[in-house]
């Protein structure tokens, strides 16, 4: 029987949640069993609080019997468990393949902890190959992608069937092919200063713990500055 590395991974960081917690539950196809393995540990009487990055991750945890609590009702959140579309040693990550990455990254900076939880196959050297996921206003979003290619890269806006993929805040995504980042910050710090730009799919600095999990089964914990 194969292993679901994923499910090996996001199972491993619920171990993490305490009793009494106020948790951020992530979004995307490895938050997914994270969220669930968190539902069975609520109907085992684990007591905790939630919000959820997105409409997706909020449905399925209410399905789940998961409280979620509005966000002005929560304070600070004592950890947060989401997924990555790659990951560096440093982890420093790139996020927002699943279209939530703003929502993403205010639950991610507004915790104590983000656990990082991913399969082998998204832990890089450089970061860059997945192409960068910019979040950008509707209007005059030419200009905004004419400016990120400014940028070395290749920019597309995601689209949905037909249409242009909109985000939960109704924004559109361009998915920018950098191919290689020599610099996460430098780069974080130019998307900033692009009006038109909402929020970056660079994460720096705020993964505090990754959980890597491989296809023989075995888990690799990495933690920021371990290799200091």
């Amino acid at each position: 029987m194969s292993i679901n590395v994923k499910q090996l991974a996001a199972e491993k960081a619920v171990e993490y949640v305490k009793d009494g917690m106020r948790v951020g539950l992530g979004t995307g196809s490895t938050a997914y069993w994270a969220i669930r393995k968190l539902g069975e540990r609520v109907k085992e009487g684990l007591q905790i609080t939630a919000v959820a990055t997105s409409v997706a991750s909020e449905e399925q945890a209410r399905e789940l019997g998961i409280p979620l609590v509005g966000f002005g009702d929560i304070g600070s959140l004592d950890l947060t468990i989401d997924g990555a579309d790659e990951l560096n040693h440093d982890l420093e990550l790139i996020k927002g393949g699943g279209g939530a990455l703003l929502r993403e990254k205010i639950v991610a900076r507004n915790s104590t902890r983000m656990i990082v939880v991913a399969d082998e196959s998204k832990a890089v050297h450089t970061l860059g190959k997945f192409p960068l996921p910019v979040e950008i206003v509707p209007f005059a979003w030419e200009w905004t992608v004419a400016a990120l290619a400014k940028l070395g890269c290749t920019p597309e806006l995601r689209r949905s069937g037909d249409a242009l993929y909109k985000t939960d805040n109704g924004n559109y995504i361009a998915d920018c092919r950098f191919g290689s980042i020599a610099s996460a910050a430098e780069l974080a710090d130019s998307l900033q200063n692009i009006t038109g730009v909402v929020e970056h799919g660079l994460f720096i600095g705020i993964a505090a713990v990754a959980i890597v999990g491989k296809p023989d089964g075995s888990i690799e914990v990495i933690e920021r500055g371990q290799g200091e």
